[in-house]
């Protein structure tokens, strides 16, 4: 039989008026029906993000909608058990923690401006540090690899870790600050309570900026690779010395990334509760009480839950204020820079 006669007895149609040809796919079953194009290419991102959306709302939408309910609520140490049905407070908690004259307002606008010397001291060493070293090792020379390394290992080490042992270092009889300054260095006249007292906000100053630099020299590094080499060049021939290279062009070049990484390095340190937990414990002393560490004390160690919620709610919309501030100079900046 000749192929095309062979091609012809496969297309003959049955009795019943059906084609004998067989599917194209394997095995002679039927090929399963796809779903349409478009709606593969415009379900399938938002199937993929459908697991990040539910742990997103589980772990943040949830308890944030929690604690803003509980701060409307009088819950205290009689009414915590079956929080969901306790007494309505109305404004109440707000009030108390905005009432300056009240003990419970004066103690929050201290720790207040507390937390806002320590944001301001900590954001600004950690970003002169890390920019000062970042700077530094742009150039290429022996053990550059390594002191990179060194540098990072304050950032890779587990918080806990780390303050734990800052905590031993500031022990007034055996710590290893006391025995560098007063018996080493003959720095102090005696050894010095860095634990209690007013050295408790330079103790943790020190330790938040021994954390924080290194991320701040990570993310100029990697802004600073972005700036091309013919532009130092060219300002050294002009004549431009080192102060001024950094001043016109290396400045300029990183303020977007400096843009995200002061705020970012910002909402770390005002919401830091690792920190001062870890170092000082659940009660911190005065001069380095924290606002995150006296919300702390507020719920857990005197049992005022209603009054803590408060406090987190109006923690909560002052970063929300300043950050909306900060983006919105920022792009105005940007845009002026730009032009």
């Amino acid at each position: 039989m000749t192929p095309a006669a062979t091609a012809a007895h496969r297309q003959a149609p049955t009795p019943a008026g059906r084609s004998t040809e067989r599917p194209a796919t394997g095995k002679g079953r039927p090929r399963r029906p796809r779903l349409p194009g478009r709606l593969r290419r415009v379900g399938l991102p938002y199937l993929l993000l459908l697991p990040a959306l539910l742990l997103e709302i589980l772990v943040h939408l949830v308890p944030m909608v929690m604690g803003i309910t509980m701060s409307f609520k009088e819950l205290t140490q009689f009414t915590i058990r079956d929080w969901a049905d306790a007494p309505w407070n109305g404004l109440a908690n707000f009030s108390a923690a905005v009432d300056l004259d009240a003990p419970v307002g004066e103690a929050l606008l201290h720790s207040f401006m507390v937390t806002c010397v320590f944001t301001v001291l900590s954001v600004g060493l950690c970003w002169l540090i890390g920019t000062a070293a970042a700077v530094f090792l742009q150039d290429v020379f022996l053990g550059r690899g390594l002191l990179r390394t060194l540098f990072l290992v304050p950032y890779a080490l587990p918080a806990y870790a780390a303050v734990i042992t800052w905590a031993f270092m500031f022990q007034r009889d055996n710590g290893l600050v006391n025995h560098v300054l007063h018996d080493q260095l003959g720095l102090t006249d005696g050894t010095s309570f860095w634990l209690i007292g007013d050295n408790s906000f330079i103790a943790l100053l020190v330790v938040s900026v021994w954390k924080g630099w290194p991320f701040a020299f990570l993310i100029i590094t990697a802004g600073l690779q972005n700036i091309p080499k013919e532009l130092y060049e060219a300002a050294a021939l002009d004549g431009a010395g080192v102060w001024q290279q950094f001043r016109k062009i290396t400045l300029p070049s990183l303020r977007p990334v400096n843009q995200v990484l002061v705020l970012v390095l910002f909402l770390w340190t005002f919401n830091d509760f690792n920190t001062p937990f870890v170092l000082f414990g659940k009660s911190a002393p005065e001069a380095a009480d924290l606002i995150s560490i006296h919300i702390y004390q507020s719920s857990f160690v005197t049992w005022n839950f209603g009054a803590g919620s408060a406090m987190s709610v109006l923690l909560l919309l002052f970063l929300l204020a300043v950050t909306g501030a900060y983006l919105l100079v920022t792009s105005r900046g940007r845009k002026q820079a730009d032009v």
